[in-house]
């Protein structure tokens, strides 16, 4: 039975807001809480950009990055209830470039220390049990892809010239063999284009942006969105992007990736894994959308399917070296997101079956069956490693349950 939400003790999270800007972890951040499908709690603190002071608003558009994956995944599953893939096809039924896959072999000390290997199926790569990986990841394959610059960035040229880069490296292992954080949403993406015969965007626009009513959510930003477009930080004297990176004292923020010159000003590569910029109450609205059973788009059936765990066990018992957006312990993955499956494992307050994922740049949201909640955190801080709000956020919601 569900609980409800206290409004006092939701107050601690305006609090812990006040005290994440004044200590400078963010420049600024809003959360987003609804229960039983109306608003119970928003707040927002800080600044959208430190040097012009603008506050950062309930309209502030903000990088989502890899909060994009569980949108692709959804309409990866309208595709398929319209019988137009199935999960357990070989993705290079649709993508022949990825035809005659190769593995590197445990303990491979180069990308020419390679097996053959079968070709990922679609829910492999669904479910980041492919062999992708990311240029982030440890390892031989994670350098290779740093070193070709292979991230599906806002300028990459195009996703199909992406994608046909990637299907020339190996995979980081043979598929099925573990658990590994990659790109494969973006693959996923390129299915969609080639199954559809659209582009990516359009597709988005079509199928979920436009009916949620998600008008301020998109692969590119908009000259009339420009004045409330967020400026990206980062505690870290080096790269932004490693995720794997420890996190400095706080205090100190670097601007990553100012508005005006923003790659996303002008996108080329539509990614399905991590391109998308948005308001906090248009991701509402996609995770209401999950949360109330798909609302038309699909079936309430096909929501159950995604958020439950398709793993054998937990992320953990994968033996993953990779970086997640989530704790792995006590954590399963479905498809789009992270599924916890104890709890207690996972260390962080949860209820069984809260179905979540979250963004490089440090946004969140989950939504939790049990309580009938669904929650959304925004703010513009690479990596998300940096910090750790996610939990902290979990803990102040869980705390308000009366």
């Amino acid at each position: 039975m569900a609980n409800t939400l206290d409004p006092a003790r939701l107050g601690r999270i305006t609090d812990w807001a006040a005290r994440c800007v004044d200590t400078r972890r963010f420049a600024g951040l809003s959360v987003l809480i609804y229960q039983h499908s109306r608003e119970v709690y928003y707040d927002d603190a800080g600044v959208r950009d430190l040097d012009s002071g603008a506050h950062f608003a309930r309209d502030t558009v903000a990088r989502i990055y890899s909060m994009t994956k569980p949108i692709t995944s959804l309409i990866l599953m309208m595709l398929v209830e319209e019988g137009r893939v199935h999960l357990d096809a070989p993705v290079s039924r649709v993508l022949p470039a990825f035809g005659n896959p190769r593995a590197l072999r445990p303990g491979a000390t180069s990308v020419e220390d390679t097996e053959p290997c079968a070709v990922p199926t679609l829910h492999q790569v669904l479910t980041h049990q492919s062999g992708l990986s990311y240029p982030f990841n440890p390892g031989v394959l994670g350098r290779e892809m740093e070193a070709r610059d292979l991230l599906f960035k806002p300028q990459a040229g195009t996703l199909a010239a992406q994608c046909d880069l990637l299907a020339t490296l190996p995979l980081a292992f043979a598929p099925g063999a573990r658990w590994e954080y990659s790109v494969g949403i973006d693959v996923i993406g390129r299915v969609i284009e080639s199954v559809t015969g659209q582009s990516l965007d359009t597709v988005f626009q079509d199928r979920v942006l436009g009916p949620l009513g998600m008008s301020e959510t998109g692969f590119a930003v908009s000259d009339a969105l420009l004045d409330r477009f967020a400026t990206l930080y980062t505690p870290l004297a080096g790269n932004a992007m490693d995720l794997n990176a420890a996190a400095p004292v706080p205090g100190t923020l670097r601007v990553v990736d100012e508005a005006a010159a923003s790659p996303f000003r002008r996108t080329t590569c539509f990614s399905g894994g991590g391109g998308l910029t948005g308001t906090i109450d248009d991701y509402m609205r996609f995770a209401e959308c999950l949360r109330q059973g798909g609302q038309g788009l699909v079936s309430p059936s096909t929501v159950r399917f995604m958020l439950s765990n398709h793993l054998p066990g937990d992320i953990a018992s994968l033996g993953p070296s990779s970086f997640a957006e989530q704790p792995m312990d006590g954590v399963g993955f479905g498809i789009g997101g992270a599924v916890v499956l104890d709890p207690a494992r996972s260390r962080v307050p949860s209820s069984v079956g809260d179905f979540s994922w979250g963004g490089m740049a440090s946004t969140f949201f989950w939504i939790d069956p049990v309580h009938d909640i669904s929650a959304v955190l925004f703010t513009q801080l690479s990596p998300s490693s940096a910090t750790p709000a996610r939990a902290e956020l979990k803990a102040l919601v869980h705390g308000a349950l009366m």
